[in-house]
């Protein structure tokens, strides 16, 4: 696994690199949006996991995070001086997978890295090589409903001819929902289940922006709707 560590303060990026040195195989470590950028277009196939400062030399991490989520779904994880709900607000609905607020301990970034991993690794699991069409497609992780592909086997996610790029948490949610068509979910179960252990972390609000961002992504603008609230329970995926 490698890791894009995006931070400014080279004794922090070092300290990061060296506390999670047996997650990674190697670090790419930028300091600037551009350089981040950069190397993103020439590595960015490799990259497994992105920590990023917001507060950057050259402009705001969001303008990187933006820039990333046009092209690819790795899970990003924030870290930022402003212990201000907005800006884990704009963060999620950005689609960051996490967000940290400094000072922090190294052994809490460890342990956020793992949980990320973890979700990471989980939305790629259920692989077989049986890929016909109906409930046998959706065993080996393949769902189609109306004009979507949903691959999970593969990681990659289409409406129509367009691609979607979607977060780890969209990802994971997707797939609870996928999994449980029909059935009410209440929020505590989705909390439990798209961050585990870490859940008890969570703002409330994590979970709204995330079926929000989800919900932009698959559903037109039709009366049509897959995720529907039911007040005061939880929601459903019809």
């Amino acid at each position: 696994m490698i890791i894009q560590i995006v931070e400014d303060d080279k004794s922090l990026s070092e300290g990061i690199s060296i506390s999670l040195g047996d997650y990674s195989d190697g670090f790419y470590k930028e300091y600037k949006i551009e350089t981040a950028k950069a190397g993103f277009d020439r590595y960015g196939e490799e990259i497994s996991l992105i920590i990023l400062d917001l507060n950057l030399p050259d402009g705001i991490g969001y303008d990187y995070l933006k820039y990333v989520r046009e092209k690819s779904s790795v899970p990003v994880l924030i870290l930022t001086a402003n212990n201000l709900e907005m800006d884990e607000v704009t963060g999620l609905t950005m689609g960051a997978d996490d967000f940290l607020t400094k000072p922090f301990s190294l052994a809490v970034l460890r342990a956020r890295v793992n949980a990320l991993v973890r979700r990471s690794q989980m939305t790629g699991n259920g692989k077989s090589d049986d890929k016909n069409e109906s409930s046998s497609n959706e065993k080996s992780g393949v769902y189609k409903i109306d004009d979507m592909v949903f691959d999970f086997d593969k990681i990659t996610f289409r409406k129509g001819e367009e691609e979607m790029f979607l977060s780890v948490n969209e990802q994971k949610l997707l797939k609870v929902f996928l999994d449980n068509k029909g059935m009410l979910l209440t929020r505590d179960t989705l909390i439990e289940r798209i961050w585990g252990d870490s859940g008890e972390f969570v703002e409330e609000n994590a979970l709204s922006v995330t079926i929000n961002r989800l919900r932009s992504k698959i559903e037109g603008s039709g009366e049509d709707k897959h995720i529907n609230t039911v007040y005061g329970q939880g929601y459903r995926f019809e």
